[in-house]
């Protein structure tokens, strides 16, 4: 009987266990860190916290989520929640199925809306919020959930990342009108869905949205059209040569002048449009408070204000026109936390006092004059026809 060489027995044991962890290092390797008990690899971010607007049906918090898949693997956006804060957790808005899809884009990419909450890796959706709040009780904060799914068939699974809070403004600035007299269309106004609200544009490297609360003042007539006579030329426009009115004392920051005036069309530019020619003639006022009123599309040589001008409430600081990216004479007026036209954001507003004579369900289409009600102290929402004081 030979006898046990214990140095060979060692080497092999030694070899076996290498073998062992070899494989083992194999198995942890494959399991994926979203396989284990980590949450989504998701980036949840508000760029801009909300401020209570109130509109005729109540107050609402207009503010964007982004979503941003850092993980290799497709995700499936399922639902988003708003809730108030983590000790009530009551949820004020949820979005799922068609809600959802209405209320995502994918910035720089065409999918169809089939495809809208599928996330590849690396790729972002944009939630946009329109959430009704008491303004009785305004919540301080509000929480956002995300859930998701990933993996398909049998390995399918349903998984949620609650992101951190985010601030909410009690109030926004009172104003006084921009104009005077009416009725004026709330063209392309305050709504969920329509193009200033949904206008997130990258100025300087960031994305923001400035014309979220963004009006664009149409006047019309007893026949709900825009112009009477020639509709090529700028005059036949009842909005043409109105006076644009400071909303309240501040001081001139920026002004824009000599932009020749567009004809009346949709493809009709009087000059390439780029960052300084976009708004046409205009005038920035900065109305203290960290918010700045913009009139863009003014007549050229009709500005009744320089930089630096300190200017009342109720002052003209320009003629009503059809300059820049326009494409008829009209007035688009908003309120921003900045002085720059497109890369700043925007901010709600509660006029001192308007009335609405009228509605249309789109832009000056199916148009109908109501009996007059006067609303103080309300941000205008989209395609209703309001008079302003005399």
């Amino acid at each position: 009987m030979e006898l046990l060489n214990i140095s060979s027995l060692r080497t092999s044991v030694t070899r076996f266990a290498a073998r062992i962890g070899r494989a083992l290092a194999l198995v942890v390797a494959s399991v994926s860190p979203l396989q284990a008990q980590l949450p989504p690899f998701l980036e949840l971010r508000i760029p801009k916290p909300p401020t209570v607007a109130t509109a005729e049906h109540g107050s609402f918090l207009a503010y964007e989520l982004h979503v941003t898949n850092f993980a290799p693997q497709t995700i499936t956006l399922r639902r988003v929640e708003v809730a108030t804060a983590p000790g009530e957790r009551r949820v004020l808005l949820a979005l799922t199925d068609s809600t959802l899809l209405r209320a995502v884009t994918r910035p720089g990419t065409t999918l169809p809306p089939a495809e809208r909450l599928k996330m590849a890796g690396g790729t972002r959706a944009v939630v946009f919020l329109w959430v009704p709040v008491d303004r009785s009780a305004v919540p301080q904060s509000l929480g956002q959930r995300v859930i998701i799914e990933r993996g398909s068939g049998d390995s399918l699974r349903t998984e949620e990342l609650d992101g951190v809070s985010v601030s909410v403004a009690p109030e926004a600035a009172t104003i006084g009108p921009p104009l005077r007299g009416g009725p004026w269309l709330t063209g392309n106004g305050p709504a969920p869905e329509t193009g200033h609200r949904r206008g997130l544009i990258p100025i300087g490297g960031t994305p923001s949205i400035a014309q979220r609360f963004a009006i664009d003042y149409v006047k019309v007539g007893d026949d709900h059209q825009t112009f009477s006579g020639d509709r090529l030329k700028n005059t036949s426009y009842y909005a043409y040569g109105t006076d644009a009115l400071a909303v309240a004392d501040g001081r001139v920051v920026a002004v824009k002048d000599g932009i020749p005036e567009n004809i009346p069309g949709p493809a009709s530019r009087a000059v390439p449009i780029t960052l300084e020619t976009v708004g046409g003639n205009h005038v920035i006022v900065d109305i203290g408070g960290g918010r700045y009123a913009f009139y863009a599309h003014l007549q050229p040589g009709s500005l009744r204000v320089r930089l630096g001008d300190r200017v009342r409430k109720g002052q003209v600081v320009g003629l009503v026109g059809n300059s820049g990216n326009s494409t008829e004479p009209h007035l688009h007026f908003h309120i921003s936390d900045g002085a720059s036209p497109l890369g700043s954001e925007g901010l709600p507003y509660r006029q001192e006092s308007f009335e609405i004579v009228g509605r249309c369900r789109t832009f000056n289409q199916g148009c109908e004059r109501a009996a007059g009600v006067v609303r103080r102290g309300e941000q205008p929402l989209a395609n209703v026809l309001i008079q302003f004081p005399p």
